[in-house]
């Protein structure tokens, strides 16, 4: 027993130094998970009782070192919420992944025993997909450790991920994983040298052939010239200090900072997240002071656009949403957004309403059946389950026709849907985000890094504005042309080159993580299945 926990533990450190934003540990995921692997073999093939339960905790165990050492920096986000209440609500979506990720392994042990071993690790690979798929697609969604993530810092190795998505990564990840453990276990086993020769083989195939063809991909491919000159700008203004700045004032750093690096063949300047933080009334924006403030800038600017985040709502006579709530005085009622505007030269002003929503930080899970927790959140002053969202991503257009995917923070790690904006006309990707709630920890990192891979999905350039840093250009290969250091005010700017084509991935979207969960669920009807017909014969 004592063994598989230190094969788990052990495991939970190699996948925590192969995680972003380590660099040159990335190898350590081919082989991260066989300690897992073999400490589940050893419970499997003892005497002892409880198997599944001790498969579920032994790999929870090792799970729950490498997400808290990967994501410790969760917690510094909670302090914008506050109470002693919803901080733990918060926290589920980041403790279920451990939990999830034990789960798809006890389904493993459950599906093998009803199988065999063969068939057993190739349920273990749909089953952990399905884990993948359903952490990011319900209430509760969290992807960040999805397991593709990992190579962020090694993009060259995966620009195959405009076929797949970062699924094809969590697969790949697996596959090599599952054959150095049969090679492992063969030797213990007196494995046929046959046998161990096809293993072998098969290994050097399935690690070479993705990386090299990934290589040659890297170097090989050119972007089209369509140049668009973009300035994006990093106010550096505090989180914990915005409400204590005059609004009028944020934007005229924003103004500054823009003017000197703007030229006249600007096409977009890209602020923050909530870059102008004093709630704008949607249907009454032209009239907006600070609405005006930016358009006066762009006077000098025939052909300038820009995207903003900011705080809006809308007033609505009667409930007209699930999210609206009742104004002081009852007589009316309105939903709030953490929204991207495009303003430009005109009276044009296009909207986004952020969609992938912080569970419990910026919407409150299951919001149905936990309606009762809403007077908590109330009393907390809002924080908590109070944004409404847009249900299908949308794209922003200049006035000259370019199309920009706008992608507010936590959205950039949904690959799926950042494609759906490419494929309705988005022709480069801006990130607007405020990374500064995260401090000076690895979080802020890993979010620049997994905006690489949106990158080499969608063959699109990623302009990152983050408030308090970092910020980036990255290129169509998903490399970092430019970036800011941490906590500095500044603006870069970046001659990027616009892009109409669509990849694989854009077009298909997620269909690997859709197929596993598809196999996934069938596996699980099938032990079930079992499960019952032996129940019967033992009755009888």
């Amino acid at each position: 027993m004592k063994k598989n926990i230190l094969l788990s533990i052990f495991s939970g450190l190699l996948l925590w130094l192969a995680w972003p934003p380590m660099h040159y540990t990335t190898v350590f995921l081919f082989f991260g998970l066989v300690p897992m692997l073999v400490a589940m073999e050893n419970i499997i093939k003892s005497t002892s009782t409880n198997k599944g339960k001790r498969i579920f905790g032994i790999t929870f165990l090792g799970f729950f070192i490498w997400n808290t050492l990967c994501i410790y920096w969760v917690y510094n986000s909670l302090k914008i919420i506050g109470g002693i209440v919803a901080v733990p609500v918060s926290l589920i979506p980041y403790s279920l992944g451990p939990l999830l990720m034990a789960t798809a392994c006890w389904l493993y042990y459950r599906f093998r025993i009803a199988t065999n071993c063969s068939w057993g690790l190739v349920g273990l690979v749909c089953f952990w997909i399905a884990y993948e798929y359903l952490h990011q697609t319900w209430e509760l969604s969290f992807p960040w450790m999805t397991l593709g993530n990992g190579f962020a810092v090694m993009h060259p190795w995966v620009q195959w991920y405009e076929y797949t998505g970062v699924y094809g990564g969590t697969i790949w990840i697996w596959v090599i994983n599952i054959l150095i453990f049969l090679i492992y276990t063969g030797l213990k086993e007196t494995q046929t040298k046959a046998t161990r020769q096809k293993l072998v083989a098969a290994l050097v195939v399935v690690l070479v052939a993705p990386i090299g063809f990934s290589l040659y991909r890297y170097c090989s491919y050119k972007e089209q010239v369509n140049p668009s000159n973009i300035v994006v700008v990093q106010p550096n203004i505090d989180p914990y200090a915005k409400s204590f700045m005059p609004p009028n004032h944020q934007v005229s750093i924003l103004t500054l900072l823009s003017d000197s690096l703007g030229q006249v063949n600007t096409e977009f300047f890209i602020w923050p997240e909530t870059a102008i933080p004093d709630p704008i009334d949607e249907d009454h924006i032209r009239t907006n002071s600070y609405f005006m403030q930016a358009q006066r800038f762009l006077t000098k600017y025939k052909n300038g656009n820009i995207i903003t985040g900011s705080e809006t709502y809308k007033l609505f006579n009667t409930r007209k949403t699930q999210t609206a709530e009742p104004e002081p005085g009852g007589k009316q009622f309105s939903d709030r957004y953490n929204a991207a505007i495009s303003i430009e030269n005109s009276d044009e002003v296009g909207f986004y309403h952020k969609s992938k929503l912080v569970p419990g930080a910026e919407a409150l899970p299951f919001g149905d059946a936990l309606s009762f927790m809403k007077p908590v959140f109330d009393h907390l002053g809002g924080a908590t389950g109070s944004y409404a969202k847009q249900e299908k991503p949308s794209v922003l257009y200049s006035q000259s026709g370019i199309g920009v995917a706008p992608v507010i923070c936590y959205e950039s790690i949904w690959g799926e849907w950042v494609a759906q904006s490419v494929r309705s006309g988005a022709q480069f990707i801006a990130i607007i985000t405020n990374d500064g709630w995260w401090e000076n920890t690895s979080g802020k990192d890993q979010h620049l890094d997994y905006a690489k891979l949106r990158a080499v999905e969608t063959r699109r350039w990623v302009c990152r504005s983050a408030n308090t840093g970092i910020s980036a250009f990255i290129n169509q290969r998903g490399d970092i042309v430019q970036q800011t250091k941490w906590w500095v005010k500044t603006a870069i700017k970046q001659n990027i080159n616009l892009n109409s084509d669509l990849t694989f991935y854009v077009r298909y979207g997620d269909y690997l993580p859709k197929t596993g969960s598809f196999l996934a669920v069938l596996g699980i009807l099938f032990v079930g299945v079992r499960v019952r017909v032996k129940r019967k014969v033992v009755k009888m």
